[in-house]
């Protein structure tokens, strides 16, 4: 039996019923999921709570997929993001990847390969968040001079 992820997902598409349907099928599994059908709302979400993986649509309306990867790692260049397209294409992939996300992957998307994209993210996030945690740990500790 496969290892069980617990990990915070933001979920954003512009087409409501994927976003109801990804997120109850993530959900079943474990995750928890906060799901959003535009860029807007999503750059909202991420700073209201922090998430270990985000599963991005590149095409939607308003601010698109790549508009919103762009804002969200200016923010907070550590957060996991995850492409989630139905409009895939090379080019678009390696732009993706190049401009911070960790992966990209085509809409219909097979869920174990889904989960342990997810599962990744979310090692990934955890060793940032513990290596910043020690950082400014060691920082306290040498500025009080022990």
């Amino acid at each position: 039996m496969a290892e069980q992820i617990i990990a915070n997902v933001l979920l954003v598409d512009d087409e409501e019923q994927f976003v109801s349907t990804l997120s109850q099928r993530l959900q079943t599994r474990g995750l928890k999921v906060d799901g959003v059908t535009s860029g807007e709302d999503a750059l909202k979400k991420v700073k209201q709570k922090d998430f270990d993986a985000i599963l991005l649509d590149l095409s939607m309306p308003g601010l698109d997929g790549m508009e919103v990867l762009h804002r969200i790692k200016a923010d907070n260049p550590d957060i996991q993001v995850i492409i989630l397209t139905g409009h895939a294409s090379i080019e678009k992939g390696v732009e993706a990847i190049k401009d911070g996300a960790v992966d990209f992957l085509e809409k219909p998307v097979d869920m174990k390969v889904l989960l342990e994209k997810i599962g990744a993210a979310k090692r990934k996030h955890a060793i940032i968040v513990s290596k910043k945690s020690e950082d400014k740990v060691k920082s306290i500790l040498e500025a009080k001079g022990w």
